[in-house]
C-alpha cells in the first residue's frame, strides 16, 4: 500500500505572493491590518495574526494612517475608493490573475459593454471583481445563464464582454460559452480561469481515477479546493476532504493499496506534509492489523442466532434471493420482500455485489447450514430511530406525497407514513391537496408514536422559517438601485407585487414600462418573472417601491435621435381628447394631433376618425425641446384641399390651440 502526492499540490503562485507580502509588511511595519482572511486558510491567518497582522471585516474599522492588505481574491472598487478617502495605506496582495478580470471587467464598463461573471455570486472574489461595473451579471454556470437570455430575447443582441472566475471548473466554463457563441450576436470571451488551477484540477481528476481512496487537503470556505473535491469524486468513489490531518477518519484507508493526496491552493506545505504523514503511518497501521490466518478460522465458527444484528458482504444477487457472506460457516440469505420497504424496487437497484450490508437475522437454520436474513426490519428501526432523532433536533427532512388523506395529505419520509394536516401542508385553505401527489417536500416531524405508527409533520413549519430566513437576508441587504429577479405574485389596477425572495415589493403602473399602458395586464401576468430595481424602501413599514423601466434608456433622447421636425412617422393613437389625438412616436413619447390636423376637412370629434391602438402615419411638425412636446399633423400628407371658411375660421381660433396645448404640457 502507498500513498501518491499530486505535483501542484499546495501553494499557487498568487496565494504565495499574498502570505509572502503579509508576512513582509506586519514585520516592517511592526502589525498592519487585514481586510477580511488574506487567503482561505485559517491556520495561516492565524500565524499571521501572531505576526502582528491585525484582522477586520469592514472597511468601516479601518482609520487613517492604518496599512491595509488587500487579500489575494481582490476588493471592491468602492471598498478601495473608501480606503482611499480615509487616508489609509493599501498594500495590494490582490493575485495578478484576479486583476487581470477586474481590468477586463472595467474595460467592458467603459466601452459600453455588459460583462458576465461565471462562478459563485457570493465568492469575494466575484464580488469584487462583479463591482467594477454596476452592469455586471454573474452567473454560477450554464443553466442560470441560458434563462437569464431566455427571460428577454433582446439579450442576444447586446454587447456581451464574458469572463470566468479565477477558480471555475473548466467543463462549467467552457458549457457557458458555448451558449454565449451560439445564441449572442456581439459577445466577448476571455478565458480567465488561472492555469495553476487547470493544472491542478487535471492532476487530480487523473490521480483520483487511479487510486482506491482520495484525500483533499484545504479550508472549507475556499472555492478551488471544494471543486477538486467534486472533480474527485467523479473520479473516485471514496473521497474525503479535510482542513487538517487531525481529521482523517482511522478506518479511511481500510483495504485501500493506493490513496491519493492533493491540496487547494491555499493550503500551506506544512498541513498536506502532516496529512501525507498521517495517511502514510494508518496504512502501515492497517497493514500490522490484518487478520492471521486462525483468527479468520476462529471468526468461522462464529454462532448465530435468531434476532441478531449481523454485518455480510454481498456475493450475489437472483431474481428471488440476495446471498450474503456472513464470515462464518452459515451462508445467508435475504429474501427480496426482505430487500426494501419499496415493493416496486428491483434487487440490483437496492444493493450490489460487493457491497458490506447491516442485517437482521429472522431464522437459522443449522442443519441445512443458512440463515434467513432481513435488511427491510432493520432499515425500519434505524428509521424510526432516525425519526424521533429528527423530532428532538427539529431536523428538516424530505419525503414524496403519496395520497391525499382526510384532513390532509400522506408524506412518505424514508419508507415511513408521516401525515401532514391541511394546516400545515403550506397551501391556501381550501386549496387542493391532490395536487401535491408526487411532489417532494420539506419537512418536520411535529409528533412521533412510535406503539401506534404514528407520525405528523409540518411542511409549513420549514416554509416559514426559510421565508424569514429569505426576509432577513433582503432587508440586511437591500439598497436603493440593487437588482433583483422576481416574481409577480398579484396584479392591481395602479401596478404589480412582485415576490424578491421572500418579500413583496410593489411596481407602480407608471415604472412598469416607457408606453403608456392603462392596466398590468397588457405587460405581465400572474407568474411573471421581472427583472427589477430598488427605488426605494421602508424597513420599519415594511414597503419597497420597485421599478422595472431602464432609465438609462432616456425614451426623448432616442427619439431626437430618431426624428427631426419635417419627417414622417408610424404613430399609434393612445388616447382622444376633445381637442385632439395623442399618439405615441417611440414607447415613452407621445405627441399631440390636433383635431385641426386629423383630416383635410373639419372634424367634430376626434373619435369621428380615430380610434385607440389605431396606427397612422404623421408628420412632425414642431419639437419643444425644453417642454419635451410634440406637433404631429395627419393632414399635412393628404392631398391639399381648398379649404372651406368654416376649415380657415376653425384654423383661427387661438383661444383653442392655447388650452390643447397646457392640457398636453399638463
Amino acid at each position: 500500500m502507498k500513498v501518491i502526492l499530486a505535483k501542484s499540490a499546495g501553494f499557487c503562485y498568487g496565494v504565495k505572493r499574498a502570505v509572502d507580502m503579509a508576512e513582509k509588511t506586519a514585520a516592517e511595519r511592526g502589525g498592519c491590518v487585514m481586510l477580511g482572511s488574506i487567503i482561505h486558510n485559517e491556520s495561516v491567518v492565524e500565524r499571521l495574526r501572531s505576526l502582528g497582522a491585525r484582522q477586520v471585516d469592514s472597511a468601516d474599522d479601518i482609520t487613517a494612517g492604518d496599512t491595509v492588505l488587500i487579500r489575494a481574491h481582490g476588493e471592491r472598487k468602492d471598498t478601495i475608493e473608501q480606503l482611499r478617502d480615509l487616508g489609509a495605506e493599501c498594500v495590494d496582495a490582490t493575485c495578478p490573475n484576479v486583476l487581470r478580470v477586474q481590468q477586463i471587467v472595467a474595460q467592458a464598463d467603459e466601452e459600453g459593454r455588459i460583462p458576465v461573471l461565471i462562478g459563485e455570486p457570493h465568492h469575494p472574489e466575484v464580488v469584487g471583481v462583479a463591482s467594477w461595473s454596476a452592469r455586471s451579471q454573474v452567473f454560477s454556470g450554464p443553466e442560470e445563464l441560458r434563462q437569464w437570455l431566455a427571460q428577454d430575447l433582446s439579450r442576444r443582441d447586446l454587447p456581451i464582454t464574458a469572463v470566468a472566475q479565477t477558480t471555475c471548473i473548466r467543463a462549467i466554463w467552457e458549457a457557458c460559452a458555448e451558449i454565449l457563441k451560439k445564441e449572442c450576436t456581439n459577445a466577448k470571451l476571455f478565458d480567465t480561469i488561472c492555469n495553476a488551477t487547470h493544472k491542478r484540477q487535471a492532476e487530480a481528476a487523473d490521480l483520483a481515477a487511479s487510486v482506491d481512496a482520495m484525500v483533499v487537503v484545504g479550508d472549507r470556505k475556499s472555492a478551488n479546493t471544494k471543486h477538486l473535491t467534486e472533480i474527485c469524486s467523479q473520479r473516485c468513489s471514496r473521497v474525503l476532504q479535510i482542513e487538517r490531518a487531525e481529521e482523517l477518519p482511522p478506518d479511511f484507508l481500510t483495504g485501500c493499496s493506493v490513496a491519493g493526496l492533493t491540496a487547494g491552493a491555499s493550503t500551506p506545505a506544512c498541513i498536506i506534509k502532516e496529512v501525507y504523514t498521517t495517511m502514510s503511518e494508518e496504512i502501515k497501521t492497517t497493514e500490522l492489523s490484518e487478520e492471521s490466518f486462525e483468527q479468520m478460522l476462529d471468526k468461522s465458527f462464529k454462532t448465530l442466532n435468531t434476532g441478531e444484528k449481523v454485518t455480510g458482504i454481498v456475493t450475489a444477487i437472483g431474481p428471488t434471493e440476495v446471498q450474503v457472506d456472513l464470515g462464518c460457516k452459515q451462508a445467508g440469505y435475504i429474501a427480496v420482500e426482505e430487500l426494501s420497504a419499496d415493493p416496486n424496487a428491483k434487487p440490483e437497484d437496492v444493493v450490489k455485489v460487493g457491497d458490506e450490508i447491516e442485517t437482521y437475522i429472522i431464522r437459522v437454520n443449522d442443519v441445512e447450514g443458512y440463515a434467513m436474513l432481513s435488511k427491510k426490519r432493520l432499515d425500519a428501526v434505524k428509521v424510526w430511530e432516525d425519526i424521533e432523532q429528527a423530532r428532538e433536533e427539529k431536523v428538516t427532512l424530505e419525503g414524496k406525497v403519496t395520497e391525499e388523506n382526510k384532513g390532509g395529505i400522506v408524506v412518505n419520509v424514508k419508507g415511513v407514513r408521516v401525515f401532514v394536516p391541511a394546516s400545515q401542508s403550506g397551501q391556501p385553505r381550501g386549496a387542493d391537496l391532490s395536487e401535491m401527489i408526487g411532489q417532494t417536500v420539506s419537512l418536520r416531524i411535529t409528533e412521533v408514536n412510535r406503539a401506534r405508527r404514528r407520525v405528523v409533520g409540518s411542511i409549513r413549519e420549514v416554509s416559514y422559517e426559510a421565508r424569514r430566513a429569505a426576509q432577513a437576508e433582503i432587508w440586511n441587504s437591500i439598497e436603493v438601485g440593487k437588482r433583483y429577479t422576481g416574481t409577480v405574485k398579484s396584479m392591481t389596477s395602479y401596478g404589480v407585487f412582485v415576490d424578491i425572495g421572500g418579500v413583496d415589493g410593489m411596481v407602480h403602473i407608471s415604472e412598469l414600462s416607457w408606453s403608456r399602458i392603462k392596466n398590468p395586464a397588457e405587460v405581465c401576468s400572474v407568474g411573471d418573472t421581472l427583472d427589477v430595481y430598488v427605488i426605494s424602501f421602508d424597513p420599519e413599514k415594511h414597503k419597497i417601491s420597485l421599478g422595472v423601466k431602464d432609465h438609462s434608456a432616456d425614451p426623448w433622447a432616442k427619439f431626437m435621435e430618431t426624428y427631426k421636425v419635417g419627417d414622417t412617422a408610424s404613430v399609434r393613437i393612445v388616447k382622444l381628447m376633445d381637442f385632439g389625438a395623442f399618439a405615441e412616436v417611440v414607447p415613452g413619447v407621445d405627441g399631440l394631433i390636433h383635431i385641426s390636423q386629423i383630416a383635410d376637412r373639419r372634424v367634430e370629434e376626434p373619435g369621428d376618425v380615430l380610434a385607440e391602438g389605431d396606427v397612422v402615419d404623421a408628420k412632425i411638425t414642431a419639437v419643444d425641446e425644453e417642454k419635451h412636446k410634440i406637433s404631429l399633423s395627419i393632414r399635412a400628407l393628404l392631398t391639399p384641399a381648398v379649404p372651406s371658411v368654416e376649415e380657415d375660421s376653425a384654423e383661427e381660433e387661438p383661444a383653442e390651440e392655447t388650452a390643447a396645448e397646457e392640457t398636453t404640457e399638463e
